[in-house]
């Protein structure tokens, strides 16, 4: 096969990097795409920096047997955790979803000060922290992890009384600290964007880190010359590792489109029903 027809591989823990790939196919609607995500070990943040980076090879390695041109590491977990291991480890492009978001905040900000939201191995690691001071030192940031947003838009609930109060109890400290720019980093985040966005007030800028992803691809597929060139449409393809069913239902929401087909395999052997 071409190398340019080829897909673009994503790979995520579970169902959040759906909105990576929903980016990606409004910015890039030619592209192939192949899609994994670990539903059988999600959530990867509550685990070992081993065990994260034993399941992102995993990941990456079946990828790679799909015969992808590019990967991209749609989990802010596997991000902050291995991302450069991969990087160093296949012979496509790695892109994560941290460098983008980074990039994106640091371009926005008017006053020096930024805010990071995630979940609690995202914030914990510090690795949004070090990628936009590695751009702009001088900037103060303030993060916070918000546990119940994964949930709340994983049950449909982002507009709802308790995806506001939510919002409002985790977001009311940052306001306080006078933040103009927010970023999202977790991928599930941005189907709360209405909701962030009545609590924080026009004046903030949101960061989507899966709209930067997505814009860093096009980017990269440009450079290197390795956008698909063929005509036809593009094919989506989709596997996890358990539950194709959960994943169908509330992965349709993310990517408002259906998703068909999708395929069941063992992340560690990469055995399934293709």
């Amino acid at each position: 096969m071409d190398t340019n027809e080829r897909p673009i591989g994503i790979f995520d823990s579970g169902i959040g990097g759906l909105t990576v790939a929903r980016e990606i196919m409004n910015h890039l609607p030619g592209e192939n795409l192949v899609y994994f995500g670990d539903t059988v070990r999600v959530p990867y943040g509550s685990k070992s920096k081993e065990t994260i980076t034993r399941f992102a090879f995993e990941g990456v390695n079946f990828l790679m047997k799909q015969a992808v041109k590019m990967i991209v590491i749609a989990c802010n977990t596997v991000s902050a955790t291995c991302l450069e291991g991969l990087q160093r480890a296949v012979p496509v492009p790695v892109v994560g979803v941290i460098e983008p978001g980074a990039r994106a905040a640091v371009n926005a900000t008017v006053n020096g000060v930024v805010g990071v939201i995630g979940t609690e191995r995202t914030i914990n690691s510090g690795a949004y922290i070090k990628a936009i001071r590695s751009l702009n030192s001088g900037i103060k940031i303030f993060s916070r992890a918000c546990p119940m947003f994964v949930p709340l838009v994983e049950e449909g609930w982002l507009d709802n009384e308790a995806a506001v109060f939510a919002a409002r109890t985790y977001l009311e400290p940052l306001k306080k600290e006078g933040i103009d720019t927010l970023v999202l980093a977790c991928t599930h985040y941005p189907l709360l964007k209405p909701t962030l966005k009545k609590v924080m007030g026009d004046r903030v800028f949101l960061v989507d880190s899966a709209l930067e992803t997505a814009r860093e691809v096009t980017r990269i597929l440009r450079e290197k010359s390795l956008a698909r060139t063929g005509g036809g449409p593009a094919t989506y393809r989709y596997f996890v590792s358990d539950n194709p069913a959960k994943f169908i239902e509330v992965g349709e929401r993310f990517l408002n489109r259906p998703i068909d087909p999708i395929s069941v395999i063992d992340p560690e052997t990469g055995a399934g029903n293709f």
